[in-house]
């Protein structure tokens, strides 16, 4: 049998959960396949004098609840199946945090880090004036994801406006100067810190004994790696693309920020007082106490799944752990905390972002922090509670709660 493709995968955990919920066969197919897909061409110059055509997309999954909202990521691997697995876990996930949002995901086949300033300007301005018919304030919000950042938000913000009138709403992760929000460049990363000092609670966990390894450092790991390292919870790991290191009394954390800062690789750290060189498959099999893939996806798997060590994993990447790699963990009694609730700092510090532009009125950081902490910490008792009362792992009380809410809507809408 062929392995399932990233969209059957979260189909598969959708279909778990529709049965809990105990949801109307004619519901199926509206709420699990995308409203719309868009597949463009992107051609852009060159620097050396070249026309190379990338392809981009954009899926709206479901906007039963509000606008859609999802991330763009420019990676050698996105397609039309990656980016639609992507957006249904952003319709899950707003909902789950009881936004008003719906979900959508958009991405560029590219490798940008080989790609100068000026191409990658160029193909992300090409490209959101070929979706911008798609995009709106109260349509769908695009935000940052893999190789993406406040700067290329910043791009997409200029192209539509140039067409549309200004629009700081049009996209959420912007630079401050640009209607973004003190705070959202953290959000994720403090998300992923909110929920696991709140499951470390539940569960009678000491984080101030914990050791935690994080395969990812890139916005979000480094985040959590810095919210952990001023929480005095050791971080003994770290790794980024090219490897990583590890410490067993913990890293030095600020020292890597650093480093990682003038865009070294951390397989270039000096190793010095014990450190060790590891890849990234070592790191997920190291002996710790809770393990945070904060990369790719599918990076915990059939193949690797006995060999976590953690007692909790929790997922600040988008779907880092395949189906069968899930009931591996979960019977060997490893606590999951799910994607869609662990990572879910990032759409709702986007909410707060696009909420401000529409009021054109800034918070304080403390307040925006603040906000997302009583999100976060209310997602996480809901979907344990949820999970508590049916017997059920946090992922499938996770996906639960946001198909209710979103089946509900669709409704009450008149969709069915």
């Amino acid at each position: 049998m062929p392995p399932l493709s990233s969209y059957e995968m979260v189909n598969a955990y959708f279909d778990e959960a529709a049965q809990l919920v105990r949801l109307k066969d004619e519901l199926y197919e509206v709420l699990k396949t995308p409203y719309r897909e868009i597949d463009v061409q992107v051609p852009v110059r060159m620097d050396n004098g070249e026309l190379r055509t990338f392809r981009g997309y954009r899926v709206q999954h479901n906007g039963a609840r509000g606008p859609y909202k999802g991330g763009m990521r420019y990676h050698a691997t996105a397609d039309l199946e990656e980016v639609r697995a992507l957006a249904s876990l952003m319709t899950w996930k707003t909902a789950l945090l009881d936004l008003p949002f719906g979900g959508a995901k958009g991405g560029i086949t590219c490798d940008p880090t080989g790609m100068s300033p000026r191409e990658v300007e160029a193909m992300t301005r090409r490209f959101t004036l070929a979706i911008s018919h798609v995009l709106g304030v109260n349509r769908d919000i695009p935000a940052p994801d893999v190789n993406t950042n406040a700067q290329v938000m910043a791009w997409m913000m200029d192209a539509y406006s140039s067409r549309y009138g200004y629009s700081p709403a049009i996209v959420t992760g912007k630079p401050v100067d640009l209607g973004g929000a003190p705070g959202r460049e953290a959000a994720t990363g403090r998300g992923v810190v909110y929920v696991l000092v709140a499951a470390a609670k539940l569960w009678g966990i000491d984080l101030s004994t914990a050791r935690v390894a994080i395969q990812g450092f890139g916005n979000v790991g480094s985040w959590v790696a810095r919210e952990l390292h001023n929480g005095g919870i050791a971080v003994v790991a770290l790794s980024d693309v090219s490897g990583g290191v590890s410490h067993p009394k913990g890293l030095n954390v600020p020292a890597l920020l650093d480093w990682a800062s003038g865009r070294r690789p951390l397989c270039e750290v000096k190793q010095t007082g014990g450190v060790d060189r590891i890849s990234n498959e070592e790191l997920l099999s190291l002996e710790c106490d809770v393990l945070i893939p904060a990369a790719l996806g599918e990076v915990i798997n059939e193949a690797n799944a006995e060999r976590v060590r953690a007692s909790v994993v929790v997922e600040a990447a988008n779907n880092p752990t395949t189906p069968e790699a899930d009931k591996i963990m979960g019977d060997r009694g490893i606590k999951v905390v799910p994607d869609v609730l662990a990572n879910a700092g990032g759409v709702t510090g986007s909410y707060f972002e696009w909420a401000q532009n529409i009021q054109q009125f800034r918070w304080k950081e403390e307040r925006f922090n603040q906000e997302l902490e009583d999100a976060m910490v209310r997602a996480f008792a809901a979907t344990a509670d949820f999970a508590d009362r049916h017997g059920v792992s946090l992922r499938r009380a996770a996906f639960a709660i946001g198909i209710e809410r979103v089946a509900r809507a669709s409704r009450l809408r008149g969709y069915v």
